[in-house]
């Protein structure tokens, strides 16, 4: 009798042990987190935000392209055909 008695001891230190650990564990996330958290705040509020340079405004093209270069309406509707035929092979 006196050996099952001595399981159940060693049994319930190691499970307290386990619980101090796990514990242990917990808080010292829990800190670390916490620190991260407040260093993050405060890099935030020393560092300068970045302010975007303004964007220039686009010069107009004074050339303007022959309608010789533009996509016929033949070739726009062949496009259109393919990409309606792709999709609807997908579709399936």
């Amino acid at each position: 009798m006196t050996k099952k008695g001595s399981n159940m001891t060693n049994i319930g230190s190691l499970l307290v042990d386990a619980a101090t650990l796990m514990l242990t564990g917990m808080a010292v996330v829990f800190i670390f987190l916490t620190i991260l958290v407040y260093l993050v705040r405060l890099m935030s509020k020393l560092v300068p935000e970045e302010v975007p340079e303004p964007i220039a405004a686009p010069k107009t093209n004074t050339n303007i392209q022959s309608t010789s270069s533009a996509v016929s309406p033949q070739v726009v509707a062949a496009i259109s055909a393919a990409i309606h035929k792709h999709r609807a092979s997908f579709a399936k």
